[in-house]
C-alpha cells in the first residue's frame, strides 16, 4: 500500500479549467456532445492496450477495500494495471507482463510470425497490414488477417459518431461542423483522410481532436494507432501571435544541418498552429504523463500534401511548469542557472518541438524503394522521432534568435530551461518514447561537453559548446532518418538511451517533486452536469 501511494503521489492532482462560459449556448451544447464522444475513446483505448483491461477494471471497481480503491486510482492514471513510470511494472496482483504488441495483434502470435506474414504481402494487402487503422486478427483457418477498426470497434465507434453528428448539428461554426461530420463518417468507413484534411482547416472557438493517432502502444512495429481525444477551446490571442512563426518554417528547413538532398524544397502549404486550453482529454491523450502539445496528423499523405497542425495545450503546460519544472530546477541546476528557467522558453521550445515533427525527412528512398522513416525504423521510430523534434527544436530556436525573429534573451533561457526540462522528461522512464529520446540527448550533449556536471552533482550548460552540440546531434539523427537506417537508430538508442549515474543521482534527489500532473477536468464536469 505504501509503495502504491508513493507511485500515485508522483502525479499532482491539478484542476484544469478553460473559459467556456463565454461560448454561445449552442456551442456549449456541441462541446458537451464532443466530450461524451471523447469518453468513448477511453473505453476503446483500454481495449487496445490489453484484452484483459476491461475485466480488470470491473474487478477493481467492485473492490471497496482501501488497497482496491488505491489500485483503481492508479489504474485510471495509467489506463491499465502497469505503472508506466516504472518500466511497466504491474501493480495489480495476477496480471501478466504488459504485452509489447498491446491488443493490436493476436495474443498467440509472435513478432517473427507477423513479420514473415507482412513480408509475404504486397500492394493494398501490405498497406492494410502495416497501416494505422487495422487490427491484426486470426481468420477461421488460423491465418493472419487485417481487420479495419470500423469493424473491430464497430459498436463504440457508432456511439462516438452519433455524438459527433449531434455536435455538428448544434454548432454554428462551418469548419467545426464540417470536421465533426467528416470524423463521424470516418469512424464508420475507416477512411480518415478527408476528416484529417478538414481538421487541418478547422478555424473555430472549439478545437476538438478525436480518433486514432499515435503509435506508441504498438511496441512491436509502431504501426497501429491508438484512440485518443483532446477537446479544447482556442486561445485566440496566443494563436495569432504564434502563427507568425510559420513564415519561418521553410527557412528553418533550408538551414537544417544535413545534406541538402535530404531537405524538403517545399513544405506543405498549410502549417497552422493552435494554442488551446484543455477542457477534456481521454484515451492515449490522458494516460500517465500528460501531453503538453501535439503535432498531427501522422498520415504521411496528409503531411506531404497539406503539412501538419501543431496544437499547444497552454493550461497543461503552465501546470507542468509550475508544479514540476520550477521545483526540479531548484535541485538539478547550478544556483547561477536557476534564474534562467523561464515559462516563455519552455512554452516556445515545446512549440518548436511540434513544428519540427513536420520538418526533415519523412518520405524516403531506401535501396531504390519508396518508403517512409516510420516504416524503416520500426519500433525505434517513436523514440528517435521525439529526440529529433526536441534537439532540432533547439536548433530552430537558435536560428530564429540569429534571424532576429526571437529576442536575444532566449539564448540565456532556452538552453537552461531545456536542461531542466530534460530531467522532467527522463523521469517518465526510458520505456516511454519521450523519456528515452530525452536520455539520448542528455548523454550525447554530456559527451560533447555541452552539458557538464559540477562537483556538487548539479548540471549546467556550457555556453561555448551547446550550439555545436545541438547542431551535431540534429545532423546525426536526421541523417539516419533520411537513410532509413534501422541499425543506426537501434545503436543510438542502445548506447545513449540509458540513465547514467550522474543523471540518476539527480533523479534520486527529486523524489519529493511530482513527476507530472493528474488532471481534474472541472470545466467538463460542470458542463456535463448541465447538458
Amino acid at each position: 500500500m505504501t509503495a502504491l501511494a508513493t507511485q500515485t503521489a508522483r502525479f499532482a492532482p491539478t484542476d484544469l479549467s478553460a473559459d467556456i462560459a463565454s461560448l454561445p449556448e449552442p456551442e456549449r451544447r456541441a462541446l458537451a456532445h464532443m466530450i461524451r464522444a471523447a469518453q468513448v475513446m477511453d473505453a476503446l483505448f483500454l481495449r487496445q492496450v490489453w484484452a484483459g483491461n476491461e475485466t480488470t477494471l470491473s474487478a477493481l471497481v467492485g473492490d471497496e477495500s482501501a488497497i482496491g480503491q488505491a489500485r483503481l486510482k492508479y489504474f485510471l492514471i495509467n489506463k491499465g494495471p502497469w505503472s508506466r513510470l516504472d518500466h511497466n511494472e504491474g501493480f495489480v496482483p495476477g496480471v501478466p507482463a504488459k504485452p509489447p504488441a498491446a491488443n493490436f495483434y493476436p495474443p498467440d502470435a509472435t513478432k517473427d510470425e507477423v513479420e514473415r506474414w507482412i513480408a509475404s504481402l504486397s500492394g493494398p494487402a501490405r498497406q492494410a497490414a502495416t497501416g494505422f487503422f487495422t487490427a491484426i486478427r486470426r481468420a477461421p483457418n488460423r491465418t493472419l488477417t487485417a481487420v479495419p477498426y470500423s469493424v473491430e470497434y464497430q459498436a463504440e465507434l457508432g456511439l462516438a459518431a452519433a455524438h459527433l453528428r449531434a455536435a455538428a448539428a448544434a454548432t454554428a461554426q462551418p469548419t467545426l461542423q464540417a470536421y465533426l461530420e467528416a470524423r463521424a463518417a470516418a469512424f464508420l468507413s475507416n477512411d480518415y483522410y478527408d476528416s484529417d484534411v478538414k481538421w487541418m482547416e478547422l478555424d473555430a472557438s472549439v478545437e476538438p481532436t478525436i480518433g486514432p493517432y499515435e503509435v506508441y502502444e504498438d511496441e512491436w512495429f509502431n504501426y497501429k494507432a491508438a484512440f485518443e481525444a483532446f477537446i479544447t477551446v482556442k486561445d485566440q490571442t496566443e494563436s495569432a501571435k504564434l502563427q507568425t512563426l510559420t513564415a519561418s518554417l521553410q527557412g528553418i528547413e533550408n538551414a537544417l544541418p544535413i545534406d541538402p538532398k535530404y531537405r524538403n524544397p517545399r513544405l506543405g502549404a498549410l502549417a497552422p498552429i493552435a494554442v488551446v486550453n484543455t477542457v477534456f482529454s481521454s484515451g492515449d491523450g490522458n494516460r500517465g504523463v500528460q501531453t503538453a502539445a501535439f503535432n498531427l496528423p501522422n498520415d504521411e499523405r496528409v503531411i506531404r500534401e497539406k503539412g501538419s497542425k501543431r496544437v499547444m495545450l497552454k493550461n497543461n503546460q503552465q501546470a507542468k511548469f509550475d508544479k514540476v519544472l520550477v521545483p526540479i530546477a531548484q535541485i538539478a541546476l547550478a544556483p547561477g542557472d536557476r534564474p534562467n528557467v523561464a515559462f516563455d522558453a519552455f512554452f516556445t521550445h515545446i512549440l518548436m518541438h511540434e513544428l519540427m515533427h513536420g520538418l526533415g525527412p519523412h518520405d524516403i528512398t531506401v535501396g531504390g524503394r519508396t518508403t517512409t522513416v516510420r516504416q524503416e525504423l520500426k519500433e525505434t521510430y517513436s523514440a528517435i522521432e521525439e529526440a529529433k523534434a526536441d534537439i532540432s527544436g533547439l536548433f530552430a530556436l537558435q536560428h530564429l534568435v540569429d534571424a532576429g525573429t526571437l529576442p536575444k534573451t532566449f539564448e540565456t533561457t532556452m538552453y537552461t530551461t531545456f536542461l531542466a526540462s530534460a530531467f522532467r522528461s527522463v523521469r517518465f522512464g526510458i520505456t516511454e518514447a519521450h523519456g528515452r529520446g530525452q536520455a539520448v540527448q542528455v548523454n550525447y550533449l554530456l559527451d560533447q561537453g555541452a552539458f557538464r556536471v559540477n562537483a556538487d552533482g548539479t548540471f549546467a550548460v556550457d555556453a561555448a559548446k551547446i550550439r555545436d552540440g545541438v547542431v551535431a546531434l540534429t545532423r546525426e539523427i536526421m541523417t539516419l532518418q533520411a537513410e532509413g537506417s534501422y541499425a543506426k537508430a537501434k545503436a543510438m538508442l542502445d548506447t545513449l538511451g540509458t540513465i547514467r549515474p550522474q543523471t540518476k543521482a539527480v533523479l534520486d534527489r527529486l523524489t519529493a517533486v511530482p513527476v507530472d500532473i493528474a488532471p481534474r477536468f472541472t470545466s467538463a464536469t460542470a458542463l456535463l452536469s448541465t447538458y
